[in-house]
């Protein structure tokens, strides 16, 4: 049988390879999208995250490391249509009060996938006893749900409620 002979460490070093892959397209997708957005607090929001993100790679290659890998992504398929979501969303919105409301909602979609893979590799790490790769897991699962709660309050607070109104108008 195909995979019989797999462990749960060769899936959590799959799924690793994955997020690493994830972080670094993202990495290069954040700048695109604070330069297209009209928002000034939504820019900074976005800037801020380049720089989480760049301690999020750090860590993920100290987690390799840990494990005796070399740091090595594999394409994640599921990243690279969000990030192609979000670049359709700046040429078809470019003029559009609701372009940054858009992009909330991609960058949104992006953290909610980052939390989800960080949520399943910390539970896997924890099974395999991996307490060191835990807690460099924990901090960026910690930080991608901070993020989506920022973006949610921008959302709320301010975006939308811009593109309603000036849509009334």
């Amino acid at each position: 049988m195909p995979g019989q002979s797999k462990t749960l460490e060769d899936l959590f070093h799959e799924v690793l390879k994955d997020i690493y892959y994830a972080e670094r397209k993202i990495l290069s997708a954040l700048p695109k999208m604070a330069k297209a957005v009209k928002s000034n607090e939504l820019r900074a929001a976005f800037e801020k995250h380049v720089k989480e993100t760049e301690g999020q790679v750090q860590r993920l290659q100290q987690v390799f490391k840990i494990i005796r890998q070399e740091p090595k992504g594999k394409t994640c398929q599921a990243i690279l249509g969000l990030v192609e979501e979000g670049e359709e969303m700046i040429e078809e919105f470019a003029d559009s009060v609701a372009l940054d409301a858009g992009l909330i909602g991609g960058a949104q979609a992006v953290e909610h996938y980052e939390i989800a893979r960080y949520g399943t590799l910390i539970a896997w790490a924890e099974q395999l006893g991996m307490s060191e790769v835990v807690k460099l897991l924990q901090q960026s699962l910690d930080e991608e749900k901070m993020t989506d709660r920022s973006l949610t309050k921008l959302a709320e607070t301010a975006i939308n409620a811009c593109g309603m109104k000036e849509a009334a108008e």
